[in-house]
């Protein structure tokens, strides 16, 4: 079991350290997981429709239509901060997965992709990060900017707004 169940997750609330773990992932990882990474503090998707997204989804878009896994709601969501760096991205990859495993053709599981993230997170010393910390620091972040926690609980769909703050660690 990943010590994610163990531990308190928590988004990354510093721009600088957002930024080591960018390097770290691209330096100590792979470009795939820097990737995933972007996306997941940049959409607030959670980890598992990360990992289900094919090239053909994003591939030449700005915008797409997730159907969130774990709600069935479709999510509308902008590429446009991103998008570049996807499309370089997707040139180099030959599978129809955004991210791909090393081993066969399906996409990297859930507890690869936590694997990655805890190795960078521990070469640049951040300390309680999961598959999550990547949608609680979209969440996080949105809400500094906006100060809109209904428009945050809907994108999260959480059913109370002292849910959503706790869970971006505002409580």
């Amino acid at each position: 079991m990943p010590k994610e169940h163990l531990i308190d997750v928590q988004p990354i609330k510093s721009l600088d350290k957002i930024d080591d773990m960018k390097w770290s992932l691209k330096r100590h990882c792979s470009e795939r997981d820097y990737i995933l990474f972007l996306l997941g503090i940049n959409t607030g998707l959670r980890v598992s429709d990360l990992l289900s997204l094919r090239v053909k989804d994003i591939k030449g878009k700005v915008k797409i239509t997730v159907k969130e896994g774990r709600t069935k709601k479709p999510r509308i969501i902008e590429l446009n901060n991103v998008c570049h760096e996807l499309t370089a991205y997707i040139d180099t990859i030959d599978s129809e997965w955004l991210f791909p495993s090393r081993k066969g053709v399906k996409p990297i599981s859930n507890i690869q992709a936590y694997r990655q993230l805890n190795k960078a997170a521990d070469m640049v010393d951040i300390d309680s990060v999961g598959t999550h910390t990547m949608r609680k620091t979209y969440g996080y972040w949105l809400y500094k900017r906006s100060m809109d926690v209904a428009e945050l609980q809907i994108i999260l769909n959480h059913s109370h707004p002292e849910a959503t703050l706790k869970y971006i660690g505002m409580r």
